[in-house]
């Protein structure tokens, strides 16, 4: 008896699976449609005593009834695909800008690799063709600025020596008979004993011949300014250090007169100190050479300057490559991140032509017409079916059951209204 059950089942649901296959219920409206399921779900439970296996079967049955249905309706289809070809459509366009950025990035790459390389050629060519690139300086300032220190170290040696000893013999110095002047104006132990005559007399003698050399800077300074007001001060202070030389050799040659005097001898005075060969002596050997001192430091500055210039265009450009650097460095990171971008906006435009070129099922539409046809299931059970109510009670509990699962493994109970069969 269970056996010819089964058979019964089998051929019925068999029978009702081939007419699902055969019937295409297209062109109704929903509501058409809906009673269509309904009155489908009515029979089926009939024919099968309301058996949940039979169920399951024929709820599969339905569902893929429903998916021929739908993808046979190209109108429903292309509705469906219009939000993908509008998604697709925004997607070409992203990547149609972002390429434009892209290619602009890359053109601002170049440039900026090309402005470094035409910075370090210009590093390597302004010392020696600094007026080419609009740099107020001469050529070769490098060499002219480091001879002039080469001469100005001796010259400032010679200066400090000199001034020492003279200012040592003009004001500290006890002069003996029998000493010769030359002796007697370059004592080569000057610098030693004024400071064992004292602290005041050492720091004198150590520190005059700076004084003598900030004139010479003060001369330089005045210098660079041309006005009638700083040749004023510049002959003032040439003025000023030839009546020092000129009191050292004063006094020099008073200390050694008043050495030599008798006493018929008439004092000291400019008149006597003129006609000593020494005394111009004591002038020319300072006053001329710190001019010459004094000349060639402003040369040095000068040239300084000019190799400042030479210097100062260089470390700009230097900045500017580091700053082209840096911004290069910057387009890379965005160049690097907008491709990735791009790559991965062209795989999204891939997945949608698939999804466009596939099968679109409405899950949600499905849900109401699978309801539906279990609303006619449950209905031929409670008119059709003989037996106790608990009875009848627990076969429908079963196919809701079953119908429940049905909903759950096609996806209606999900919070999405489409699902996609990609090609």
């Amino acid at each position: 008896m269970l056996k010819k059950l089964k058979d019964l089942v089998q051929t019925n649901t068999s029978v009702a699976t081939q007419e699902y296959q055969n019937t295409k219920v297209i062109n109704l409206d929903d509501r058409e449609r809906k009673q269509t399921y309904h009155e489908a779900g009515f029979r089926d439970s009939t024919r099968n005593f309301g058996d949940k296996t039979a169920l399951n079967i024929c709820l599969q049955a339905i569902y893929a009834k429903f998916q021929n249905e739908e993808k046979e309706n190209e109108i429903k289809q292309e509705k469906y695909r219009e939000p993908l070809r509008i998604q697709k459509l925004e997607k070409e366009t992203e990547v149609k800008t972002k390429s434009v950025v892209i290619n602009n990035l890359v053109e601002k790459k170049e440039k900026r690799k090309n402005t470094i390389e035409i910075l370090k050629h210009e590093i390597a060519d302004i010392p020696n063709n600094p007026e080419k690139y609009g740099i107020d300086a001469k050529k070769g300032a490098s060499i002219k600025f480091w001879i002039g220190i080469a001469l100005i170290i001796p010259i400032t040696l010679y200066l400090i020596t000199f001034y020492v000893s003279t200012a040592y013999s003009a004001f500290f110095k006890k002069f003996e008979i029998g000493d010769g002047v030359i002796q007697s104006i370059l004592d080569a132990n000057a610098f030693t004993k004024s400071w064992n005559d004292g602290p005041l007399e050492g720091m004198f003698v150590t520190f005059i011949p700076f004084v003598f050399m900030g004139l010479g800077f003060l001369i330089h300074m005045f210098s660079e300014y041309k006005s009638i007001s700083n040749s004023l001060k510049i002959t003032s202070l040439f003025i000023v250090t030839f009546i020092f030389d000129a009191i050292l050799a004063y006094q020099i040659e008073n200390n050694l007169y008043d050495l030599t005097r008798s006493i018929n001898s008439p004092e000291f005075s400019l008149s006597i100190a003129f006609q000593k060969v020494a005394f111009w002596g004591i002038i020319f050997a300072g006053f001329i050479v710190y001019i010459i001192w004094g000349l060639v430091f402003d040369f040095i500055m000068k040239e300084h300057k000019e190799k400042d210039k030479i210097k100062m265009a260089i470390v700009q450009r230097n900045s500017k490559i580091k700053i082209e650097k840096e911004n290069l460095e910057l387009l890379d990171n965005k160049l690097h991140e907008l491709k990735e971008n791009v790559e991965k906006v062209k795989g999204k435009i891939e997945e949608l032509k698939r999804l466009i070129n596939g099968v679109i099922i409405p899950i949600k539409e499905y849900h109401l017409y699978a309801s539906e046809y279990m609303q006619g299931w449950v209905t031929s059970i409670n008119q059709n079916l003989h037996g106790s109510f608990n009875k009848k009670k627990d076969l429908i509990h079963e196919c809701n059951e079953t119908y429940n699962n049905h909903i759950k493994e096609v996806g209606s109970n999900n919070d999405y209204q489409n699902k996609i069969f990609a090609s």
